[in-house]
Parts: C-alpha cells; sequence; structure tokens
C-alpha cells in the first residue's frame, strides 16, 4: 500500500508538486501520467525517499518513508529513465554483485531473475554491449533483487523497438500479478495496455485518479466513424449521414489513400453501421472502408492537462 497524503515539494521558490494525494492497493498497476515538466519525476522521487516533500507524507505500508526511510525503502524497488548500469561489467557478474549488497544469495537469486527478466542470452555478456532493450531487462532484474512488495518504472520501454516493448510489457504485466506496479510513460497506449487505473498530473496538482474506462467516459461518451467512400458528391453522403439517428456532427476529409472520407461524430452507444452503409449503397456511393474509434485516453489526456 503506497499512501501519498497532502504532499508538496518546492525548488526555491518554484512549487514542483502541489498539494498532490492519492493511494494504490497491493496489486495494482497504475500508470503516472503529465507532461513534460509536470511533476510525475519529483513524485515518483519523493514516494522512493530520493526526495523529501517540502511539506505532507508518504507512506510504504504504514511506514513514513521520511522518519523510517531503510524499512520503507526494503518494500520498494525503483527502475529509473535513465537505469545506471556498471557497463564494463559482465551481466552476470553485475546482478551478484547487486544481490550481495542486498545480503541476497546470488546463487539462489540471480538465476531466479535471470529466467524473470528473460536474461539467459546475453548473462556472459558486458552490459556496455547490450541493446537498450537487454540493459532495460538487466535494470528491472537489478530492481526485482530485494523482492520488493512495490516496483516503481519510470518510462520502462523508453527508446525500444516495437518487439522489445511487447517484451518488457510482458514481464510487467508477470510482475504486476503479485506487486504493486507504478508506470509513469509518455505512451498513452501502454497505460491503456497494462494499468487498471490512471493517475494524471498537471502543473504539479492532480487533475484525475480513476480507471482508464472511467476516465475514457468523463468527456462524454462519444464515438466517431470514418467511412472512406468512392463518389464526388460529399454534400450528399453528409445529408445521408446527418439523418442518421445518434449522429451529432458529419464533416469530410480526404483519407490516407486519397479518396474521400466522411468523420461521423455519435452520442451515446448508437449503432449506425449497417443502417448507414445501406443508405449510401442506395444512392450508387461504394464503399472502401468504415472503421470506428471511440474515446481514448489521448482524448482525456489532452483534454485535462491543456485547459491547465
Amino acid at each position: 500500500m503506497i499512501e501519498v497524503s497532502h504532499v508538496s515539494r518546492n525548488f526555491g521558490d518554484f512549487r514542483a508538486v502541489n498539494d498532490v494525494s492519492f493511494s494504490i492497493p497491493t496489486g495494482q498497476i497504475v500508470g503516472l501520467l503529465g507532461p513534460n515538466g509536470a511533476g510525475k519525476t519529483t513524485t515518483m522521487r519523493m514516494i522512493t525517499g530520493f526526495l523529501s516533500p517540502t511539506s505532507g507524507t508518504v507512506k510504504i505500508d504504514g511506514i513514513d518513508i521520511c522518519e523510517n526511510p531503510v524499512e520503507a525503502k526494503k518494500k520498494i524497488g525503483y527502475m529509473p529513465e535513465s537505469a545506471p548500469l556498471y557497463g564494463e561489467m559482465i551481466v552476470e557478474d553485475y546482478l551478484c554483485y547487486i544481490a550481495q549488497m542486498y545480503n541476497q544469495n546470488p546463487q539462489e537469486k540471480v538465476p531466479a531473475l535471470c529466467k524473470e527478466c528473460g536474461l539467459k542470452e546475453v548473462m556472459s555478456k558486458n552490459i556496455s554491449e547490450l541493446s537498450r532493450g537487454n540493459r532495460q531487462r538487466v535494470a528491472l532484474a537489478h530492481a526485482l533483487m530485494n523482492d520488493p512488495e512495490i516496483l516503481i518504472l519510470d518510462e520502462p520501454t523508453s527508446g525500444l523497438d516495437p518487439n522489445q516493448v511487447e517484451d518488457v510489457r510482458a514481464i510487467i504485466r508477470e510482475i504486476g500479478k503479485t506487486r504493486t506496479v507504478i508506470v509513469s510513460t509518455h505512451i498513452l497506449s501502454e497505460v491503456e495496455t497494462l494499468c487498471s487505473r490512471a493517475i494524471i498530473i498537471s502543473g504539479g496538482k492532480l487533475v484525475a485518479d480513476s480507471s482508464i474506462e472511467n476516465l475514457k467516459n468523463s468527456i462524454g461518451s462519444t464515438t466517431s466513424v470514418f467511412v472512406t467512400f468512392d463518389g464526388e458528391d460529399s454534400t450528399l453522403a453528409c445529408e445521408i449521414a446527418k439523418k442518421l439517428e445518434g449522429v451529432s456532427n458529419v464533416s469530410t476529409q480526404v483519407s490516407e489513400s486519397g479518396k474521400n472520407q466522411l468523420v461521423i461524430s455519435i452520442k451515446g452507444d448508437v449503432e449506425i453501421r449497417p443502417q448507414l452503409v445501406k443508405n449510401l449503397v442506395s444512392k450508387g456511393f461504394g464503399i472502401y472502408e468504415i472503421a470506428i474509434q471511440k474515446n481514448s485516453l489521448e482524448d482525456v489526456f489532452h483534454t485535462l492537462t491543456e485547459a491547465k
């Protein structure tokens, strides 16, 4: 359990985090979001004890991290965005060294983490020779060395190729089954894929804290239907679409393939596609493609952060 209560942090006259409060129970994967400079990293550093709050409290399983930092930090694993690794060391030697620092048995911990983090193929290589994806895996193994109840990851897939991203996400999903995980990232699709809940910070203040589905619905339940069609009379196509129940707005644009495209906004969960296609075809329009897009976390993020 993480409890952040009325936490603020000043740097001189600048207040980077302003009266932020939230709690995270055991067994949740939570996304921490915000624009650059919003206060995400400062918040994470206060949770991990790297920074002390100017005011407010951070408790890890009821332990105040400022009053009893050693006991609180034993429960935390932290992987910063630019994980500090000793590039000249061999992976296996590095992990054994970290195990000894944590008073863990290297013969037990290192093979287990090698398997959990998918490091078997690189254990005998120098860290400096590894791809960024494999360095992230080593950093993750480091963060897991003391069997933390809480894992905090800052941009865990930044700079990785698509295959590496999916590999790291799979590891995080597995870890999240038994631990509390906070993932800070700029990749909103990653939060939708990994997390059940998102916390959004903007201008140092908490502006949202809810499940992903509730956040999407918070700006209204809207759906956009994109219809790529064959025909020059865009005005007629718009009029056909506007007559359907539930349609709030219709506009036209040119698709990536250079064809005319209707963009139809719908309120609620009304299904218009079968009747729309029937009506368009009856007027001589050919349909190349029809696609649907509902509220995304990106829509919520822009709405909440651009207004601040």
